[in-house]
């Protein structure tokens, strides 16, 4: 009953279809992943994506918090004796967290207030009186409310006493009334501002400044972006900036005052005072803490959003592939650590070279990155796109393209046409996060006889040939694809970046026999024990040649292999299927259509006339229906085709290497290198990255700079301007042939 309740609000709340999102709900009940139940169960869902599950997952977390939240109230009201038929109702209707907070706070436990000591002190009676409002004389009606101390029981000595007393009890029943809670949130959605204001005291303080533009800023808090909004709690948290967000406090007031007081009587004169007291000093505080609350909740889901979306354009980069690459850390004092890796990885050899001041042993460097490309026959090389990172970007194509004379032993083949494949192709990758995976415990185990610096080129290696197997081996908030990232809920920020990688990896598939364990433990249904054991198991026996061996993994039972399996691949397998999309589950259907194209499924793949002869209607069961169907003929026409795109070289503007070469107008090439909501950063090899604005990046106007670039992306962009004070650099795409 409660899952079909859970069913109808969140198909309301999405506007999906019921029906799918209810067999959702039992899917992800049964254990099933994400990517699993948008691949390979289309038919149960109605053809839900991955966002439109992974949404009805999140709502579905969310109405269960809210559930055992009423399972609280609902024994805290019965536990005080004060629970009715018609307020168990609307509890048991309400599946908004502010609603229900509101119907439990005039029961839930509190701290002594001053409303609570008047309500000791016998006042009740004296405060229900006033809000009548037909007393003439309330002080008369106060005289008799006076009494000593008794019991333990303060005394109320005068009718001031007796008045303020009941007017205490007024402000807090006005502050916890559900009408005005609504009344005065709907206020704080129309016209709530923001206002920011520096701390006088660090003002004039060097970590104030760059919170300059917020020492005193104010706007209305709907149209506050997600950026500026973190920026300014960012500033409160470092006690540089005090933040209050308030809307018209007199109208509030003025409307409130409308709802309980009937004339400018005695009594109503004093129920309009305690009404402004409550909404000062109970009411807009309590309001204000929730919409702080809500507004950073709502600018942290779109950081989250922004950064799981770099995320996932990272980690789908385009891979080089499996090619022996070299892999440059550059430095200018502490040299250059270069690493020889084979095709697969493997790291073969490494070495520190100082082409750069201040050692400034160019042509040792240039015979020994000569020697090394030769003896290990390397065809690309990887760059990180840090410290020196131009300079030995330059240094290495001088070298590829003959400019030193080194020895014949140590020489490249020439760069002719009909040998330029031999020359190896030059690509800058961000290395971002390479000093953290380097210091990390993967890392140790992976090169335990190696230092930081070794690992760290390695991993700038390995991010050319496959970004994703590298980068799932680094925390998310460590890559610098992120805005605001340390600033925004942890929790949710680690939910959302999980689900991206393990979207990505099994978007792309694994290959069952060379992965990680690392990159193993985010195939659907797997984890770090079971990845593990795949792994032990892989070295005791050698290869996997087919899917079905899965089943002798220790641990990984039949509902684990239904999971994982279709996500896996076996380039090399003698069924072919194995190095495929198609689910196990399915084989069995194409082994029927090749018997009924009177062939085998190795035929099928290969021969596109048999293919397309396949009437799928054929095939249509209980179980199976057309998107399965689909699904299997378009993976047996490319099968284990790798989703990414594929990879180019870039060369920055030769002639500019530093932020003294920028003229404002002129255009160069640049990498999209991080995207915001207000712009994308991108490096033009000056060793500082430049803002183009969402304002300049199209000659019309766009919701968001993904509408227009993604990560990485080789652009070309107009110099704007340069802050050198600031080391600042305005860049724009307007007008710029892309």
């Amino acid at each position: 009953m409660e899952k079909n309740i859970f069913a109808s609000l969140i198909a309301t709340r999405l506007n999906l279809k019921e029906s799918g999102v209810a067999n959702t709900i039992a899917l992800i009940d049964e254990g099933c992943t994400i990517p699993f139940i948008a691949r390979y169960r289309k038919e149960r869902t109605g053809g839900f994506d991955e966002v439109q599950i992974a949404a009805i997952s999140d709502q579905y977390e969310r109405l269960k918090d809210i559930q055992k939240r009423k399972e609280t109230v609902v024994k805290t009201i019965i536990d005080l004796g004060k629970m009715t038929p018609e307020l168990q109702k609307r509890i048991d209707d309400c599946w908004e967290n502010a609603e229900l907070e509101d119907i439990y706070l005039p029961f839930k436990p509190k701290r002594r207030t001053r409303a609570q000591i008047a309500r000791e002190q016998g006042l009740e009676p004296l405060a229900q009186l006033l809000m009548l409002q037909r007393e003439r004389d309330p002080e008369a009606a106060a005289r008799r409310f006076l009494h000593p101390e008794k019991n333990g029981v303060a005394a109320v000595a005068t009718t001031a006493e007796a008045l303020k007393g009941a007017q205490d009890i007024i402000a807090e029943t006005v502050s916890e009334d559900e009408r005005s809670r609504q009344q005065l949130r709907g206020a704080f959605r129309r016209q709530a501002v923001i206002i920011s204001k520096v701390v006088k005291a660090k003002a004039d303080t060097d970590e104030a400044a760059k919170y300059s533009d917020y020492f005193d800023w104010q706007e209305p808090l709907r149209r506050c972006t997600s950026h500026r909004l973190l920026a300014m709690r960012r500033g409160e948290g470092e006690g540089i900036l005090r933040i209050t967000i308030s809307p018209d406090d007199d109208e509030c007031v003025e409307r409130l005052k409308r709802h309980y007081v009937y004339g400018n009587t005695a009594c109503g004169r004093l129920v309009a005072e305690a009404v402004e007291d409550g909404y000062k000093r109970l009411l807009k505080p309590s309001i204000e803490t929730e919409f702080a609350a809500l507004s950073k909740e709502k600018a942290d889901d779109e950081a989250i959003r922004v950064f799981a979306e770099n995320l996932r354009q990272l980690l789908l980069g385009a891979p080089l592939g499996q090619k022996r690459v070299m892999g440059i850390d550059p430095g200018f004092r502490t040299g250059c650590k270069v690493v020889c890796l084979d095709a697969q990885g493997n790291l073969l050899h490494h070495e520190a070279i100082f082409p750069h001041p201040p050692v400034n042993k160019r042509m040792e460097a240039a015979v020994a990155v000569g020697k090394m490309l030769k003896k290990y026959q390397i065809e690309a090389i990887s760059i990180g796109n840090g410290t020196a990172s131009r300079e030995t970007n330059d240094f290495i194509r001088d070298v590829l393209a003959g400019r030193y004379s080194i020895p014949d032993s140590a020489k490249m083949p020439s760069r002719p046409s009909e040998n330029a494949a031999a020359v190896p192709q030059l690509f800058v990758v961000s290395e971002d996060g390479a000093s953290v995976y380097s210091a990390s415990k993967i890392a140790r185990e992976e090169f335990p006889d190696e230092d930081v610096t070794v690992r760290g080129a390695v991993s700038i290696a390995r991010r050319l040939m496959d970004p994703l197997a590298e980068l799932v081996k680094i925390d998310p908030k460590s890559i610098g694809v992120g805005q605001y990232q340390h600033d925004v809920d942890q929790s949710k920020l680690k939910h959302s970046l999980d689900q991206t990688v393990e979207s990505c990896v099994n978007q792309v598939g694994v290959n069952l026999n060379t992965a990680s364990q690392h990159l193993l433990m985010y195939v659907s249904g797997l984890g770090p024990a079971l990845a593990k054991n795949i792994v032990d198991y892989r070295r005791e026996n050698g290869v996997f040649t087919s899917r079905a061996q899965l089943k002798k993994v220790p641990r990984l039972g039949p509902a684990a292999f239904l999971q994982c399996a279709g996500f896996l691949r076996i380039p090399d397998a003698k069924n072919p299927l194995d190095n495929s999309a198609v689910h196990p589950e399915s084989y069995a259907i194409v082994e029927q259509m090749a018997k009924d194209q009177g062939c085998r499924v190795v035929d099928l793949i290969n021969n596109k006339e048999k293919r397309e002869a396949i009437d799928i209607q054929r095939y249509v069961t209980s179980q199976v229906g057309m998107p399965t169907l689909t699904d299997i003929l378009s993976e047996l026409e490319k099968p284990g085709r790798d989703p990414r795109e594929h990879i180019e070289e870039f060369e920055f503007d030769r002639n500019v290497s530093s932020v003294d070469d920028l003229i404002e107008g002129m255009e160069l090439p640049g990498i999209v290198t991080n995207i915001t909501n207000f712009g994308a950063f991108v490096d033009i090899g000056v060793h500082q990255d430049g803002l183009v604005h969402i304002s300049q990046m199209a000659n019309r106007r766009i919701n968001h700079p993904l509408d227009v670039v993604k990560l990485h992306q080789h652009v070309r962009v107009r110099v704007v301007e340069v802050d050198r004070r600031r080391n600042r650099i305005s860049l724009s795409m307007k007008g710029v042939l892309q």
